[in-house]
């Protein structure tokens, strides 16, 4: 069973040492830059490890956006020698459960980008739920769903 545990000064050394496989540096951005961007938006965002088995084997991050309103899933990454397992999926699933909380405020949207040749990444987000909304930033398309 996977779980999501906030990225604290414990912790974040791990986030830095996950690995990405080769060719996904282009896809997703490691989580060294991710918890730079956790530092500015801080009051508006959540970062954490996912932790399968008490190791920490991925990290993502949970941004909610006041302009629009709505909660952004950002940089979600699996360890390269952890990939395969299901632990995207059941982090994914973690991360809308914590959504569904309202943490920073009260919007049903849940919004994501993805690389538009990221089949493995654009699957599973289809399978959960997620469809593309037309905008596309760069070579990064959009999708989104609605929670309850």
């Amino acid at each position: 069973m996977v779980e999501l545990k906030p990225i604290t000064e414990s912790n974040f050394v791990d986030a830095f040492n996950l690995k990405l496989a080769p060719g996904q540096e282009e896809w997703v951005s490691h989580p060294i830059r991710s918890l730079a961007q956790a530092y500015v938006y801080r009051d508006q965002c959540q970062p954490f490890g996912i932790y399968a088995d008490g190791r920490m084997v991925g990290y993502v991050m949970v941004v909610y956006d006041y302009d629009i309103p709505e909660y952004d899933i950002w940089h979600m990454v699996i360890d390269e020698a952890e990939q395969g397992r299901g632990y995207g999926s059941e982090a994914l699933d973690r991360a809308i459960q914590y959504i569904m909380t309202k943490p920073f405020g009260d919007s049903p949207r849940v919004a994501l980008t993805c690389h538009k040749d990221n089949a493995v990444a654009l699957g599973l987000y289809a399978k959960k739920g997620f469809v593309a909304t037309g905008a596309v930033y760069d070579d990064e398309v959009e999708l989104a769903m609605t929670v309850g």
